[in-house]
């Protein structure tokens, strides 16, 4: 083959596979910028809407990525490679990888639920999958908690929304209960008084609901009351331990006695 048949050969070539080399550059140029566009678009109405921030990016680089996809496979099919086969080896290939990380998938989709619903926020104290802690950071597969003894919990999502949650700071009020007992012999209005006073004596009590005390159950040693005040809830805890020991003292400052706690007595049956 001489000179002038091999340029005429090549001419031909890029006469009939360049105008697809072109075609292909141009659609993954303007596909690649449309897909960056329609991400943009959706952070944007994400962020208008006031969805969570970390819901917001990972929307839009999902977004991007499946247009990117698509991109990439309309470029193929330009230039003239068969995308079935193609398509078929990621199907697979994904559906292999789905299996495998199925526990991944499962935090990951409760950790969007989390972040859609919002059970919870960041500085939040919650109870749930068995631990109790406060909440540092809501991620994508996991939840970090901080106990108050200042332990790092890491939680998988799946198991906190698979159980029940318990949020104790959602509601700006809190109940506290308390439970004192005195003696058979005591006088138990004169009892009485002296729980009220207390209680109407500290500022952190909310007025409503109103406190309430009252004679809940004649026990074996003791004649016990149940004590129910509403605070706010960063005062449940300092007014719990206050309230606890001031009763105390004001029990022994009254000659009120608080009968020990029954230890639980065992009967052990002797079978021949």
């Amino acid at each position: 083959m001489d000179f002038s048949n091999l340029l005429g050969k090549v001419y031909e070539l890029l006469t009939i596979y360049g105008m697809k080399v072109v075609a292909a550059i141009i659609i993954f140029i303007v596909g690649r910028w449309v897909a960056r566009g329609v991400s943009n678009l959706i952070r944007r109405v994400m962020k208008k809407s006031k969805t969570d921030e970390t819901l917001v990016s990972f929307v839009g680089n999902l977004s991007y990525v499946a247009l990117l996809a698509f991109v990439i496979i309309a470029t193929l099919n330009q230039l003239g490679i068969q995308t079935a086969s193609f398509i078929a080896v990621l199907a697979a290939a994904g559906l292999a990888i789905g299996l495998a990380l199925q526990g991944s998938l499962g935090n990951f989709a409760a950790g969007v639920l989390m972040i859609i619903f919002k059970p919870f926020k960041v500085g939040h104290y919650i109870e749930g999958a068995g631990v109790a802690g406060t909440v540092e950071e809501v991620q994508i597969f996991s939840t970090q908690l901080k106990t108050p003894d200042n332990k790092t919990i890491i939680v998988p999502n799946s198991k906190i929304m698979g159980d029940n949650i318990t949020n104790y700071t959602m509601k700006a009020t809190r109940r506290v209960d308390f439970v004192f007992g005195i003696g058979y012999g005591d006088d138990i209005d004169k009892a009485r008084q002296v729980i009220e006073r207390i209680i109407d004596q500290d500022e952190r009590v909310l007025k409503d609901p109103a406190p309430m005390v009252a004679v809940s159950e004649l026990a074996d040693s003791s004649v016990n009351f149940t004590v129910r005040a509403w605070t706010n809830g960063g005062d449940y805890w300092p007014f719990y331990y206050d309230t606890t020991e001031k009763v105390k003292k004001q029990f022994d400052a009254e000659g009120i006695s608080i009968p020990f706690p029954q230890r639980d007595v065992h009967v052990y049956e002797h079978k021949g």
